[in-house]
């Protein structure tokens, strides 16, 4: 028997990002009678806008994203008999497959007036090669229910407790829902209907702008304190390299220094060892004579 949660969610979570809270509220509303299950959807959490774009490929092209998932499969068998140089190659054709996924991705969040950040790009892209390392992270892409980007290392350390709507979204798969094409023999009959509660949801737009766009602050500013960080840290060892350098520096002139200073006692002790000689010569040669002399007596 179907998960009425997963029902729910999965219907949810294929909506667009500006609808979500207004729908979540009304279907906990609606399912009041169960007050178990209403509970369990009014907790059902919004998710970030990148997370929000990876549902939406997921439902609107699963077929794309079943590749990346299958490649990120065979590279993981694969790559205990991969040698360096292919293991490189395989790397270097997953980021290539991330990325085109990430623009078609971002493409599809364009046509529904959602508008992505390279930050957000980045963590789309980011979610996609977590779902080739991992894959328990495959199976929350494929859900069609995360609430937060992923990032993974390859190294079996995801935690994926808080990525997904619920914990039984893993091994659920999202209802494909393609976008209809138009009708060309239908022409569109267009009726102006003054919308009486337009005040009110434009406000709601608003604020769901406003929120989406702090939660893109909060992330960017945190990559800037990251990035600062990162500067300030090796600016720091340049210094202490420099300091250190300066220091050898400083000692290879003294060491040049003193090699001049016994150069120059090494030339005064060659000298007086030539004069010794030359005396110790003379002192023989009189020691001779004096011998010899002694000798004709």
């Amino acid at each position: 028997m179907p998960d009425p949660l997963l029902e729910i969610a999965d219907d949810l979570y294929a909506l667009p990002l500006a609808d979500f809270t207004p729908a979540r509220d009304a279907l906990a509303k609606e399912h009041k009678a169960d007050k178990a299950l209403a509970a369990s959807v009014k907790g059902l959490r919004k998710a970030s806008v990148a997370a929000w774009v990876v549902n939406l490929l997921v439902r609107r092209d699963p077929d794309q994203v079943d590749q990346v998932l299958a490649v990120g499969a065979a590279l993981r068998d694969a790559q205990d008999n991969l040698d360096a140089t292919q293991l490189r190659e395989f790397t270097k054709q997953r980021r290539q497959l991330t990325a085109s996924v990430t623009t078609a991705a971002r493409r599809m969040a364009r046509e529904e007036g959602v508008k992505t950040t390279q930050a957000v790009a980045d963590q789309i892209e980011a979610t996609l090669t977590a779902a080739m390392l991992e894959p328990d992270a495959a199976k929350a892409v494929r859900s069609g229910m995360l609430v937060t980007s992923l990032a993974a290392t390859g190294l079996g350390d995801l935690d994926l407790s808080a990525a997904v709507a619920v914990p039984k979204a893993l091994g659920f798969s999202a209802k494909p829902r393609p976008v209809a094409a138009p009708d060309p023999t239908q022409r569109p009959q267009l009726h102006v209907v003054p919308d009486p509660d337009a005040d009110k949801k434009a406000r709601a737009a608003a604020d769901e702008r406003l929120a989406d766009a702090r939660v893109v602050l909060t992330e960017s500013e945190k990559e800037h304190r990251s990035a600062r960080r990162a500067v300030e840290k090796l600016r720091a060892k340049t210094l202490q390299l420099q300091a250190e350098i300066d220091e050898l520096r400083s000692k290879i002139a003294e060491l040049e220094a003193e090699v001049e200073e016994v150069d120059e006692e090494l030339g005064e002790a060659e000298a007086a060892q030539v004069e010794a000689e030359e005396a110790v010569a003379e002192a023989q040669a009189e020691v001779d004579e004096a011998r010899a002399a002694r000798d004709r007596l």
